[in-house]
This record gives structure tokens, C-alpha cells and sequence, in this order.
């Protein structure tokens, strides 16, 4: 049966391929985006959401979190990479059950709808047993959210369970062209495991034809040299692969990885926070390489894409001798959407208001004092919204949150479920 849903009176903001403001309506057909116009006629049956007062975009798409963390938001803070990687890896991860897997990717997805993320790539490295990532997938499908299971092998088995597992995931959970829920790769890769498990990371990306993702250029200058050379070495240097802090590459190594076709992910907050270089955010664009924003890890930093534009906008801005004032809000703002979703190997699919892709939309309230007046929609997105400006959010063209509402969702028992799980966790002598 066809569904429709026509948005009328909005200030849009579409992003592709620059950012451009102007008034109009949006019409939703079967999840997808089926017209955009100054004024549409009446649909007969269709759902009429009245976006006066709202700046109507495309939803937000973080592109690299672990969001299986929710349950231990703000343990890290004032740390380094190391006193991260010791309490979360080290001490924490161990004590996960797959239940405190379940709530906390259940938690932590709503948490990136409700803050208007529509589509997030989940780098999950909390795969002890196929008990866990069955509760990550389980927890991804149940929240309505867009996601990328990036699978991260946890297991003990070497290269034959990282295999077999893998194999297993997509089999089950990769939904394919159409589905919320679609898989990738996400490989520990040669700066931290060794080269043979690394090949063999790559290998299982390239037999299942999926994207990777890999943390590389994040340690050290010497490593990121290190890590660039085993791809030339053996011929893994190539498109669908998405670097993710790539700080320590110099700007001659991002563009090799730009002429390969890869993609970069920055973690602004988070890198600065725990020391992990300084964010390579314009460095990457002007080399050529698309690049998304992520939140990382809510265990050392905030998880709503607001906060992380700022962090990009500013820091990129800051950089010496003003190498990084040509940076602007319009910038900032693509890579939060249609940049962020090529990035997460979905471009063809959301991040824009064009014709023919999938609605996943948020409609952002102006009639608060924190927004109004919106002088500039563009800038006031980047630098004075917040968490509760968002008032509706659509997934595939199914409203998720409703007047600044989760919809369908006992929050109340999810975050008391949350804190207990939290309990657990953290619980001293766990």
C-alpha cells in the first residue's frame, strides 16, 4: 500500500552540492523523496506535517562511533589516548554481557535520532561472541535508525573465525540495497594488530565486496608511514576505504589516498580531547578526500552532531597562521550531511533533499530564543542549534521523533534498564 507525506511551509536546506536556503514543501512517497517545490497541491490520504517555523534539512550522518558506550558516557574524561584505550578496552569492555551490549547500542542509536543523526556508522569492536553481535544488530534494527555495522572480530578463533563470523553477519544482517541496516569492515588494520591479521581483515572486505573502515594515521607520524606502505606493499590501497583519524598523514599521503579513491573520517571533539593529532579536517578536503564527522566515543566526548560541527568549525579555524580561516559553516555543514553520508559509502542513498532518496529528514525549531532570529540558517544549524532544536525526525520517511518526542519507545524503562546495566559495568571489582 503507498504511504505519503508532504512537508509544507519549511525553510529547506538542501546540501548537495553546496548548501542553498529557500522555502518550499517536500513530498514523501513510499520512503522516498518524490518532489520538492515552492507549493505542492494537496495529496489525497497523505500525512500533512506543517513545518512553519522549522528548517527542514537532511538528516545528520555521524560516521564513525562506538555506540555500544552509551552506558558509560562521561567515565573518560580529561584523559589521553592511552588512559582511554586502558579504562574503556582494557578494564571496561571486558565486563560487557551481550544484554549491556544490546541496551547500550539500543541506547546509544536513539540517542543519535534524537539529537537528529539519521544514519550512523557503528565501528563496533565489542564483538566478544556472536552473542554480542547478534544483540549489536538486534539493537541497530529495533531503534530506527540508519546504520553501518562495522564489524569488528573480537573473537579468539584467528583468521578462520574472523572469516566464518564475518561471513555469518552478512549473511544474517546485511540487508542490502534498500535496507536501514548494511555492513562493512571495520578493521584493527596494521598500526595496531599485525600485518598477517590485517591481510586477512582486507581479504574478507574484498571477498564479501564490502567498504572498511580502519583507525590509521592516528598514532604517529612514523606509524601512519608505517600503515600507508603495507597497503602499497600489497595492493590494498584503493576506493571504499575510509581512514579514520588521519591527522599524522602528510598532506602528499592524503592526497595518494585521495587519488585511490579513499575517504576520511574526523573525530574533532575526541581527537583533541584525548590527543590523537591535530583533526586533519581541511588538510583532507583540500587534498581531495570527502570527509564525515563522528562522535566517537560518548565516554570522552558529547554524542550530538552539534557539539562535533562546532569542535570541526573551530579547531579548523584556529589552525596557525590562519591556514584554516578559508573553513566556513556551509563546509562544516556538508560534511555533517551529504559529504558524511559518501563517506559511509550511502551517498546515492540519503544526505540531500534530492529527488529520488530516501527521507530521511529533521525538521529544526526557529521559534526558540536560542535560534531566532535565523539570519543566516546555514550558520545558525552550525552554531546555535542544539539537541533540543530538533523537533521531527524521519527515517526512510517514517517519523522517529514527533514535536520533540521519541516515538515508539519506553524511555523511561530504557534508561533505568541503561543504569542498571551501567552498574554492572562499572561496579568496582567486577
Amino acid at each position: 500500500m503507498s504511504t505519503s507525506l508532504l512537508i509544507r511551509n519549511g525553510l529547506l536546506i538542501d546540501t548537495d552540492p553546496t548548501p542553498v536556503v529557500r522555502s518550499g514543501d517536500i513530498l514523501v512517497e513510499d520512503g522516498l523523496i518524490a518532489a520538492v517545490e515552492p507549493s505542492l497541491p494537496d495529496v489525497p490520504g497523505a500525512e500533512v506535517i506543517d513545518a512553519m517555523d522549522r528548517i527542514v534539512m537532511p538528516g545528520f550522518v555521524d560516521t564513525h562511533r562506538h555506540t555500544w558506550q552509551a552506558a558509560i558516557r562521561s567515565v573518560a574524561p580529561d584523559v589521553t589516548l592511552g588512559g582511554y584505550l586502558g579504562r574503556v578496552l582494557g578494564e571496561l569492555a571486558p565486563r560487557y554481557r551481550p544484554e549491556d551490549v544490546h541496551i547500550g547500542n539500543l541506547a546509544g542509536a536513539l540517542e543519535c535520532l534524537d539529537s537528529g543523526i539519521t544514519t550512523v556508522f557503528d565501528w563496533s569492536h565489542i564483538q566478544l561472541s556472536p552473542a554480542h553481535t547478534d544483540a549489536v544488530a538486534d539493537a541497530l534494527k529495533r531503534s530506527g535508525i540508519r546504520a553501518v555495522l562495522g564489524y569488528c572480530y573480537g573473537g579468539d578463533g584467528g583468521p578462520a573465525g574472523l572469516a566464518a563470523e564475518g561471513r555469518r553477519v552478512h549473511r544474517e544482517y546485511a540487508d542490502g540495497a534498500g535496507g536501514l541496516l548494511t555492513m562493512a569492515v571495520a578493521a584493527l588494520g596494521p598500526e595496531i594488530v599485525s600485518e598477517e591479521l590485517a591481510l586477512h581483515e582486507w581479504r574478507l572486505a574484498r571477498d564479501l565486496d564490502l567498504p572498511l573502515s580502519a583507525h590509521m594515521g592516528a598514532h604517529d607520524a612514523e606509524s601512519a608511514e608505517r600503515g600507508l606502505d603495507f597497503l602499497v606493499r600489497n595492493d590494498l590501497l584503493g576506493p571504499r576505504t575510509m581512514y579514520v583519524h588521519p591527522n599524522f598523514y602528510t598532506d602528499d599521503a592524503l592526497r595518494r589516498i585521495a587519488d585511490s579513491g579513499g575517504l576520511a573520517s574526523v573525530t574533532p571533539f575526541v581527537e583533541a580531547e584525548l590527543g590523537i593529532g591535530y583533526p586533519a579536517t581541511g588538510r583532507a578536503r583540500a587534498a581531495g578526500l570527502p570527509t564525515g564527522l563522528g562522535a566517537d566515543t560518548v565516554a570522552s566526548g558529547p554524542g550530538d552532531m552539534f557539539g562535533i560541527m562546532r569542535a570541526a568549525y573551530t579547531l579548523e579555524r584556529a589552525r596557525p597562521a590562519g591556514a584554516g580561516m578559508g573553513f566556513t559553516c556551509a563546509d562544516v555543514l556538508r560534511m555533517a550531511t551529504i559529504e558524511g553520508a559518501r563517506v559511509a559509502g550511502l551517498g546515492d542513498v540519503t544526505g540531500s533533499l534530492a529527488v529520488g532518496k530516501q527521507a530521511d529528514l529533521i525538521l529544526l525549531r526557529m521559534d526558540t530564543l536560542g535560534l531566532a532570529p535565523a539570519h543566516d540558517p546555514v550558520a545558525s544549524v552550525v552554531m546555535s542549534a542544539e539537541r533540543g532544536s530538533v523537533d521531527t525526525v524521519l527515517v526512510g520517511g517514517r517519523v522517529v521523533k514527533r514535536d520533540g518526542v521519541l516515538c515508539g519507545h519506553d524511555l523511561p524503562a530504557l534508561i533505568a534498564a541503561l543504569t542498571e546495566s551501567a552498574g554492572h559495568i562499572t561496579a568496582a571489582g567486577a
